[in-house]
């Protein structure tokens, strides 16, 4: 498989490299300022605060500390903003790192003590300067001014809730502060410094000033976070795409999740002379990609790196749901790791028969079924009339009892539109009643990839297994010699889980893994394919390191629609 442009690529490796080392020495410096803020001893090591020799108050000098705690913590959290290489990040960054730097003069000028924190701090400030290239990620357009709602709201709330704490505890006050005073002591509470008002009772002093740190803190981190949310466009396809994406797909014998490419959530990135494209949505900062890039393989690489630089124009985490093995070698060469998820169940119409011992329970099914007086009918989609499809989209609507397809890699979240006149609908009724449907999208001139499998919640057990033989025995005038099934999650693993012999590891983890099937069907899934004898094609997930991980995992959860960030949560982002 040709390879990216090998320039290029040592180029984006350097610039890696070099932010890494920008991101640990960020690191180390807020380290640094949060020790020295926090415990005595590398305070007097490090640097002296400045109160003593100018005569101010003791708050100041508590003040002071609290000061560079939050700056230190404040990098510490900037420091990941950096990693994503996001603009705003770095002038936040430079700009608490320039405020240190002048604090860890005084602290020199003043005490003779600092000099190991500044000449870090001045370290810093400078690699931040130099490297100001590099860090090109744009934010959420939104950002700022949710930022400063969010900040100024909270402050707001936190501050009027411990002024009215000392208004009602009037009684539990020393002498007579006054509106005035109280509310100087509220506004300091928000950054952690005691305030002018004191107290008869000590437990009324810790809630206030409980209060007021915990509102102000939550006021810089929400703040914070808005601040440097990446940007998460909502998801659509464009015509334009979407007539590229179907003209490469009509033209490539690719991968047979290609066609879900074509999903109205996804967009997608397009290599330089538009010979192929990556299809991606974007949940929780993860750009997360599905199947192989669609079109040529020789311009898979140029595709893959468009959407590699795309993700770091915008500060993205680039991952991929379920690539073949093929795609996962050239997702690889990009600098991915590869996890493998599972496998798809691919039946070969040339070989796939029902007769045999094998095969014993799918017959008795069908035989079963069609004794009792069902019926299934095998039919291009495009042979269907505008009333018929209607009437068809309505009733998976019903049997889905209102909710969304689930599904990222392997659904198309419509039926009987159409878009989509090669699909294949496969319908099963009992004397005239509906009670089943299948829906498969085209893979490729000869293939077809189960999109959607219904039934009615009324429907005989052994509908699905006599959707599927009848779909086999039509493929010869349909012209198709492959169709791939369900992909069936940890599949070798619940494999091996049950050989002979098996270790108490594997053991252990099939136990797992079917225990996590009763929420998440991972087990039904894999014995129902399974049951067909199909040959299985391992599929992967691809992700940039170790770390993300997680948040990888949290977006293929969210995308598939089996968990992720709650609909309330959400709705707030959306606001």
């Amino acid at each position: 498989m040709p390879v990216a442009d090998p320039e290029a690529r040592r180029r984006r490796l350097s610039e890696a490299a070099t932010v890494r080392a920008v991101v640990w020495a960020t690191r180390l410096v807020a380290l640094m300022t949060i020790v020295t803020a926090l415990f005595p001893g590398p305070r007097r090591m490090f640097g002296g605060p400045l109160r003593t020799s100018l005569g101010l108050p003791p708050a100041v000098g508590v003040a002071g500390i609290v000061v560079t705690l939050v700056a230190g913590v404040a990098v510490l959290l900037l420091a990941t903003g950096l990693r994503r290489r996001k603009r705003r990040a770095w002038w936040l960054a430079s700009t608490t790192t320039a405020v240190l730097v002048v604090v860890n003069l005084l602290h020199v000028i003043d005490q003779h003590r600092g000099v190991v924190a500044l000449i870090g701090s001045a370290a810093l400030l400078v690699a931040l300067v130099l490297t100001r290239r590099y860090f090109v990620a744009r934010q959420d357009p939104g950002g700022l001014g949710r930022a400063l709602r969010t900040l100024v709201e909270f402050a707001v709330a936190g501050f009027a809730l411990v002024w009215i704490l000392l208004v009602i505890n009037e009684r539990r006050l020393d002498g007579s502060p006054g509106p005035g005073t109280e509310a100087a002591h509220a506004l300091l509470s928000l950054i952690g410094v005691t305030g002018p008002v004191q107290f008869k009772v000590g437990w009324v002093d810790d809630l206030t000033a409980t209060i007021g740190l915990t509102f102000g803190i939550v006021a810089l981190v929400v703040a914070g976070y808005h601040l440097l949310r990446s940007p998460e466009p909502r998801p659509g396809l464009s015509a334009e795409d979407a007539e590229s994406l179907r003209t490469m797909l009509a033209r490539a014998d690719g991968d047979s999740l290609g066609y879900f490419a074509l999903r109205r959530d996804k967009g997608a990135v397009f290599s330089h002379g538009g010979k192929s494209a990556v299809s991606y949505r974007v949940l929780a900062g993860v750009a997360l990609a599905s199947g192989d890039p669609v079109g040529d393989v020789g311009a898979w690489p140029g595709a893959i790196e468009a959407f590699v630089d795309n993700c770091v124009r915008n500060g993205w985490s680039p991952a991929v749901l379920g690539c073949s093995e093929r795609g996962a070698v050239a997702w690889a060469k990009a600098g991915l790791d590869a996890l493998e998820l599972g496998d798809e169940a691919v039946l070969d119409a040339a070989t796939f028969t029902l007769d045999g011992r094998p095969m014993r329970g799918v017959r008795q099914a069908v035989n079963r079924m069609q004794r009792a007086g069902h019926t299934a009918t095998v039919r291009r989609l495009s042979d269907l009339g505008t009333d018929e499809r209607e009437e068809v989209a309505a009733r998976a609507l019903r049997w889905r009892d209102g909710e969304t397809e689930r599904g990222f890699s392997m659904a198309l979240s419509r039926v009987a539109d159409p878009d989509d006149p090669d699909a294949v609908l496969v319908t099963a009724d009992r004397d005239g009643t509906p009670c089943g449907l299948l829906q498969l999208v085209p893979w490729g001139p000869d293939g077809l990839s189960l999109d959607v499998m219904l039934r009615a919640a009324d429907a005989d057990n052994g509908v699905n297994e006599l959707l599927i033989a009848e779909l086999m025995a039509a493929l010869p005038r349909l012209g198709v010699r492959r169709v791939s099934l369900n992909f069936a999650v940890f599949r070798s693993a619940l494999e091996r889980g049950e050989r002979i012999g098996a270790g108490p590891v594997a053991r252990s983890w099939a136990r797992l893994l079917r225990l996590a099937s009763r929420w998440w069907q991972i087990d039904s899934l894999y014995r129902f394919n399974a049951k067909f004898r199909p040959e299985w094609s391992p599929r992967y997930v691809m992700f940039p390191s170790v770390r993300e991980l997680p948040r990888v995992m949290l977006a293929v959860l969210e995308a598939e629609g089996f968990g992720g960030r709650p609909p309330a949560l959400l709705r707030a982002l959306r606001r």
